[in-house]
């Protein structure tokens, strides 16, 4: 059997168990994502997803949760200023990066 991969459907970042709201505030509100609902079968589960695009992040709830520092998704933004990338962590301490494609005044 072959099979080819053809785009990322989402990414899911780990948060501790209730700490929905906070992730709604942070990613619906501050990073301006919207919030689209569960499967009913995954409902239970806790967590919270949002979609931007055509893309989605599942925020999973984790009983023994511990935050990503290192491993992280990264987001193409425009209108950073002055920035290339930077990095910032989620309320539950998760590492994201944000980056610009910024053109050189003397490239085409």
């Amino acid at each position: 059997m072959t099979f080819t991969l053809t785009h990322i459907d989402h990414v899911q970042l780990a948060a501790p168990p209730n700490s929905e709201s906070e992730a709604r505030h942070f990613f619906g509100t501050v990073l301006g994502l919207t919030e689209v609902e569960k499967p009913e079968s995954l409902k239970k589960r806790g967590g919270v997803w949002f979609e931007f695009g055509s893309y989605q992040l599942h925020i999973g709830v984790e009983p023994a949760f511990s935050p990503a520092k290192k491993a992280h998704p990264g987001f193409y933004v425009k209108n950073i200023p002055g920035v290339e990338r930077i990095y910032v962590d989620d309320p539950f301490g998760n590492r994201m990066e944000f980056l610009e494609k910024v053109s050189l005044p003397f490239s085409n």
